[in-house]
């Protein structure tokens, strides 16, 4: 018998990118699991309950509480730099209401254990971003919305622990998270979906902000889905927050040249100088988690990006 056998168990968020190689996880562990998402039922997981519900009510949160043994907080509204320049209310709002809510709910309810979503835009700006260093200043302007709600939801948990002695709320810290299910098509999306689908598209020549040298840290949903479950499991406390990255970090040139690798007809790639490319190098310290967890990211970028590759031609809309 596993640790998630039998556990009802909430997934926040079960269909989205981490979201979804998660309920698969519990599920294939035995665990009876509920999704609560606003997403169309077709993208969650057959074997798992499905709830369409808005959790920014403290009621539905409360619903969706009622009688679990775990609740996963996976909610997230993602703003690209351009997103969070020209709609930052956008963002911040519901995840201050979601984040807020559901932690709360999950507290009244008597919920044993609760694993907060975090992110790498809590962090000041640095090259490596270590777990504690979070406070030590403000996050980066093209994070500030968005990195604030999630420190919120980080302070959210802290205050539970000193005023209730609620010490069953992990924290993780995901860094640039890419995969299938992605967002490829929104203004929204991220740089790794932004990329393959124009790349995957044709896109020839295919212009790309900066010079290539900006350094990141991109890590595959599945292995973020493993350090969630692992750190819920390992009971780790609201004061220890958990990086789950590379720790290595690539070039926006390595990437761009896996991407074009994995394409028949390679197109002319343009580096636009002219453009803002950002800050030079972000990766994380993922030492605790190796430490703490012995979690390791098992999926190179090389394998992730083709196995995403191949999961956007199969099922892009045409």
């Amino acid at each position: 018998m596993g640790f998630y056998s039998s556990k009802k168990v909430l997934v926040a968020g079960g269909t989205g990118l981490i979201g979804k190689p998660l309920v698969d996880m519990l599920i294939e562990q035995g665990a009876e699991v509920s999704i609560a998402s606003l997403d169309d039922k077709s993208r969650a997981n057959p074997n798992a309950e499905f709830i369409h519900t808005d959790l920014t009510d403290f009621s539905n949160c409360m619903n969706v509480c009622k009688n679990k043994d775990f609740v996963f907080n996976l909610l997230c509204i993602k703003g690209n730099p351009k997103i969070m320049k020209e709609r930052p209310a956008s963002i911040f709002v519901p995840m201050i209401l979601f984040n807020t809510n559901l932690m709360k709910a999950a507290k009244d309810s008597n919920v044993k254990r609760f694993l907060y979503t975090s992110t790498l835009g809590v962090y000041p700006p640095a090259e490596i971003f270590f777990e504690d260093d979070v406070w030590k200043g403000f996050p980066s302007e093209n994070d500030r919305f968005g990195g604030w709600a999630k420190r919120i939801g980080e302070l959210q948990a802290e205050a539970y622990m000193i005023e209730s002695k609620w010490n069953e709320i992990s924290i993780v810290r995901p860094a640039n998270t890419y995969g299938p299910f992605d967002d490829f098509y929104s203004e929204n999306a991220m740089v790794v979906p932004s990329l393959i689908k124009r790349a995957a598209d044709g896109e020839d020549p295919l212009v790309i902000w900066g010079d290539g040298s900006q350094i990141r840290d991109f890590i595959h949903t599945r292995d973020v889905a493993r350090g969630i479950l692992m750190t819920l499991e390992k009971g780790i406390n609201p004061k220890t927050p958990i990086n789950l990255g590379s720790g290595n970090g690539y070039t926006i040139k390595e990437l761009v040249n896996i991407i074009i690798n994995n394409l028949d007809k390679k197109p002319k790639v343009i580096w636009d100088t002219s453009k803002p490319s950002g800050d030079k190098k972000r990766v994380m310290d993922i030492t605790r988690a190796k430490s703490l967890l012995n979690w390791f990211p098992e999926i190179s970028l090389e394998e992730g990006v083709k196995e995403t590759m191949e999961w956007y031609k199969k099922n892009k809309i045409s």
